[in-house]
């Protein structure tokens, strides 16, 4: 367990997936960050790489030879190294030589980095390519954010706040997380969405063409609030349990696979490329109310 401090947030970090484990508010005394209950949901902040979302078969293709790829990829369930870090920093590892070549052969280093800023975490993504080929992967967050917040809320106190106005266009996903091709309306010319119990009955809310870059979490009842930053990130899912004693806030590059015919591993939807000697970087910043 890595921990980082300074005057406003304490946070805490798991080797296993560089996974962001508590995120407390120095000034409320308040844990913001899902407590992993394994009879509810035993993740907390998990990192989805290589891929987001399901895929057909469970497998990514590679030219003819499909690779098994479970949902939401294999860097969540590896022990990264490590770096280095300060009181306010520190940086993990993950390098494909701890990735078997049956799941996925390209030759990479996946890092992680945590920055606190005042009442900010930025979360950054470093993906450099080792391999003498372009490499493909996607990769997304999965916050967990506890709710409520205060002992005197309920869950129908809550709203996520997009900065600007939005029509919600959610994609559907079936029973295997596969993208079915219909959609649905959620909200409409609004700039809010309320929690509910019925919200996440047929899985999570995913988004490809939202506009906002921010998203906060708040309360009708009080001025505590979270708030993700996220200007690089093109798709985002929101995901809850029926009960929502959390709400997951999602920025995603990449998704699941759509029911159908498979495709390459390269023509996958939003798929992200990376040629040979050069390195893609990324971050998303989480922040708590003053």
């Amino acid at each position: 367990m890595i921990n980082l401090e300074n005057d406003f947030l304490k946070v805490s970090i798991l080797l296993k997936g560089a996974e962001l484990s508590s995120l407390y508010n120095k000034s409320t005394g308040i844990e913001h960050l899902w407590q992993a209950d394994p009879s509810v949901w035993g993740w907390q902040s998990p990192h989805l790489f290589p891929v987001v979302g399901g895929c057909i078969n469970h497998s990514i293709l590679i030219g003819d030879i499909a690779y098994q790829m479970e949902r939401h990829g294999f860097a969540r369930h590896i022990e990264f190294t490590l770096i280095d870090s300060t009181d306010t920093h520190a940086k993990f590892e993950l390098s494909h030589l701890k990735v078997s070549q049956s799941n996925y052969p390209f030759k990479f280093t996946f890092q992680i980095l945590y920055d606190l800023f005042d009442n900010e975490c930025r979360v950054s993504f470093k993906v450099i390519n080792l391999d003498s080929r372009t490499i493909y992967f996607s990769l997304g967050a999965h916050p967990a954010f506890r709710i409520p917040f205060d002992k005197d809320d309920t869950l129908d106190d809550y709203y996520l706040e997009f900065e600007k106005s939005e029509t919600l266009e959610r994609h559907l996903l079936s029973v295997n997380g596969l993208f079915t091709g219909f959609t649905e309306i959620v909200a409409e010319n609004t700039n809010q969405l309320a929690l509910s119990k019925e919200l996440f009955k047929n899985d999570a809310l995913v988004f490809k063409n939202m506009l906002s870059r921010k998203v906060t979490l708040k309360s009708k009842n009080h001025s505590r609030s979270v708030y993700l930053k996220f200007p690089y990130f093109n798709y985002f899912g929101i995901w809850g349990k029926n009960e929502v004693p959390f709400v997951c806030l999602e920025p995603w590059l990449g998704c699941a696979d759509t029911e159908g015919k498979q495709v390459e591993l390269k023509e996958k939807e939003a798929i992200q490329s990376l040629q040979m000697g050069h390195v893609f970087e990324v971050d998303y910043t989480i922040g708590l109310s003053h």
